[in-house]
């Protein structure tokens, strides 16, 4: 569960399209600072994500438990579980980012706080998120680390590094393909999170475009989790939950597409003075008509009840845990 981060809003129309840095531009150091209460709110809610999932594995409720029976024992177990929560107050905190920049983005209404707050907001969330992602990741790493029964270290160090962030690397199960997803949308989000505080070198255009590749490494993060997730492996309510989280991000991304704040960006006539010529024009109508069937295919997974869950078995699987020992 390795979700995204999505930095900083759009400008507005009046904003000059210049490369110099303006006085009053956020930095990274301060932003860092003012991230703190953000952040400290994200270590309460992992914690709290923390004592649930082992609470649920002593009751004998895990949905991890029933995937991997063999870690039925939170003590022993605790780094994994502490993984699963680092990934889940990322996917809750990216979800909270990735609203706050379509928000940012669409139509201003007068109830929305001012934009200065939003857009602090939602680069203090982005950089919060990367933080909790890159958590997810190393303690996964070190799950790995304390469960491999080599005696060599390093051997041991080298294989949960390359397991956690080399893509391709895992060779086990679902992993094999749902690792190298979360990781596209770590290694993704970083770079794009950061760009932001650079976009006075590389001009707020430039900037801009590729700021819209944000939203693909949500997608990156929740196609990870609904793949990869043990909490929301089978068919039940957790996973419903999921989806129906993706229903306000997808009407807002509707929304956004079809009154964005920049007047440069609404669609208008196709060749109309001044505006976007036929084949931008047909690409941002197929954008929209992309994002309503987004909206109507969620709406149609959550209706259904076709999520791709998997039904829970009578029996426990017989698995057994990602070893290295017998290398």
């Amino acid at each position: 569960m390795q979700p995204p981060a999505t930095p900083v809003p759009q400008e507005p129309d009046q904003a000059p399209e210049v490369a110099g840095r303006r006085e009053g531009t956020p930095h990274l150091r301060g932003d860092l600072r003012a991230a703190v209460p953000d952040a400290s709110a994200a270590v309460g809610v992992t914690a709290a994500v923390f004592v649930f999932l082992w609470y649920r594995m002593e009751a004998g409720t895990s949905s991890t438990a029933a995937v991997m029976p063999f870690m039925d024992d939170p003590r022993a177990y605790w780094m994994y579980l502490l993984s699963q929560a680092f990934g889940w107050s990322a996917l809750l905190w990216a979800w909270g980012t990735v609203m706050l920049g379509l928000v940012l983005s669409g139509p201003r209404t007068a109830r929305q706080p001012p934009r200065r707050t939003l857009e602090r907001w939602h680069r203090t969330t982005s950089l919060t998120t990367t933080a909790l992602m890159f958590a997810h990741a190393l303690m996964f790493a070190a799950e790995l680390v304390r469960h491999d029964t080599r005696p060599a270290w390093l051997t041991r160090l080298w294989s949960a590094f390359a397991d956690s962030f080399v893509p391709g690397w895992y060779d086990s199960g679902t992993g094999q393909i749902a690792i190298p997803i979360g990781q596209a949308a770590l290694y993704l989000a970083v770079p794009l999170g950061l760009l932001f505080y650079v976009r006075h070198r590389i001009g707020p255009r430039t900037w801009r475009r590729l700021h819209r590749f944000v939203l693909a490494v949500y997608v990156l993060s929740v196609w990870h989790t609904l793949l990869y997730g043990t909490n929301v492996w089978y068919g039940e309510w957790p996973r419903t939950v999921l989806w129906l989280l993706q229903i306000p991000v997808a009407l807002l991304l509707v929304v956004r597409l079809a009154r964005p704040a920049r007047r440069a960006e609404r669609l208008g006539a196709p060749g109309r003075p001044g505006g976007p010529r036929l084949p931008e024009w047909t690409a941002r109508a197929l954008g929209r008509l992309a994002a309503a069937a987004a909206v109507a295919g969620i709406l149609a997974v959550v209706v259904s009840g076709h999520d791709g869950g998997r039904t829970r078995p009578a029996d426990p699987p017989a698995s057994t845990p990602h070893d290295h020992g017998s290398d």
